[in-house]
């Protein structure tokens, strides 16, 4: 189905999207930092989620769509490439030569080609990298760290930008190689044995505010978690980009979450993470749904799920997919629990996340919420103030897209950088 909304509502959009842009339209001065942590400028000059890579992105589709010059986007790219640009252990889709890469394929496209090209092959090397070390712990038996196969840092991001770049190049099929890989049981000499599944990581964000994830976490989310490989995963073979064994790992993901599900009166919903003694009882301890967030919640785990079975042909799967986020959305004490503006757990996300399955939906429901969300994410659209949090995952930059893409009817490519297309 489309999703639509009214032309009222698509000008108020236009207008917010304006206004938050204006602000957005020259980097603020700043000390250059000596690190590179998620503190320094340096840091975020380089990064997606809160920094000048994302901003460029806002600045470049405009540009595009003859809304805005293309000046602040050249301005935000200088920016972000003002210092060497980051190709390590920490480098991913959200930060570092790929973010740039994104941003720079997705802004301004075919405008460098010189440094594109430099890019371009920074990101294979850090994919090749990457995956010989993957398939070697593997090989070896031992448990992955989620920033292996994650969305932000690991191969599922790096994967994600290749779909868009050179989907017919072979680097792209190489990762699905290696998700396929992912989705099989580990037979690792560990307390979670042979009933976790293969994103079992040995680390945990958890573990140190909870012990119990002392022996590693089996993660549901979008950003982190095994709901990123199977989006990504849908989202090839829905552009007949397919390798073998690339559909019974999808099933593989859905029955997993198919296993998790929970089932009460108010709609489905999914826990963030388990411990190793959730896994043997198989039951969460999580007692109910947490905030219906893109990164960890009901609506980004539907999407994945609603794509996967779009994938597959199936149209049972993607009803289902389709009740759980509607139900999410009826529910007034989840959508109470948002309390902030932003895309990767925000009412941007929340809105951006319904826009794109109402789209691709087999009914009109998921369409029908969208005029509340988008009022919701107007009335507070400035609550982050730009100069302190200018980026797309985490900013304003993100909100800015969101509404833009809600006044306009297109994504432009960059919400691949949250799996939703």
């Amino acid at each position: 189905m489309t999703a639509s909304l009214d032309a009222g509502r698509r000008a108020a959009a236009a207008a917010m999207a304006d206004q938050i842009a204006a602000t957005l339209n020259t980097p603020q001065p700043c000390e250059h930092g000596d690190d590179y942590s998620p503190t320094s400028s340096r840091w975020r000059d380089q990064s997606l989620s809160k920094g000048a890579a994302g901003v460029a992105v806002l600045h470049g589709l405009r540009a595009q769509h003859g809304l805005a010059d293309e000046k602040p986007a050249h301005a935000w790219l200088a920016r972000a490439t003002r210092d060497d640009l980051t190709a390590g252990h920490g480098a991913g889709l959200w930060f570092g030569a790929p973010a740039l890469a994104f941003a720079l394929h997705t802004a301004a496209p075919g405008t460098y080609p010189g440094a594109m090209a430099g890019l371009d092959d920074g990101v294979t090397q850090l994919v090749h990298t990457r995956l010989k070390a993957a398939h070697a712990r593997i090989d070896a038996a031992r448990r992955p760290s989620q920033y292996e196969f994650d969305l932000t840092r690991g191969l599922t991001g790096l994967g994600a930008h290749l779909l868009q770049r050179d989907p017919d190049g072979d680097l792209v099929r190489r990762v699905l190689a290696y998700l396929v890989r992912l989705t099989e049981p580990v037979p690792a000499a560990d307390e979670a044995g042979a009933d976790a599944p293969g994103w079992w990581t040995h680390d945990s964000s958890a573990h140190d505010r909870d012990p119990a994830f002392a022996a590693g976490e089996a993660n549901f989310g979008m950003a982190h978690g095994c709901s990123g490989p199977l989006a990504f995963l849908a989202l090839a073979m829905r552009q007949n980009v397919v390798v073998e064994g690339h559909e019974a790992a999808i099933t593989r993901v859905c029955r997993w979450l198919e296993d998790w599900e929970q089932q009460p009166p108010t709609g489905p919903w999914w826990p963030e993470r388990i411990t190793v003694n959730e896994l043997r009882t198989g039951r969460p301890r999580q007692d109910g749904p947490l905030r219906p967030s893109w990164c960890y919640g009901t609506p980004g785990l539907a999407r994945a799920q609603q794509l996967a079975a779009i994938a597959l042909g199936d149209a049972t799967r993607q009803e289902a997919a389709e009740d759980a986020l509607d139900q999410c959305l009826s529910d007034p004490l989840q959508l109470a629990r948002i309390v902030d503006p932003a895309l990767c757990h925000g009412l941007a996300g929340l809105l951006a996340t319904t826009w794109h399955a109402a789209a691709d939906a087999s009914t009109p429901d998921l369409g029908a919420h969208l005029p509340r969300l988008l009022d919701a994410l107007l009335a507070h659209a400035r609550d982050t103030p730009p100069e302190t949090l200018p980026g797309l995952i985490e900013g304003s930059a993100g909100i800015a897209l969101t509404l833009h893409t809600a006044a306009t009817g297109t994504s432009g490519g960059w919400a691949a950088c949250l799996l939703l297309n």
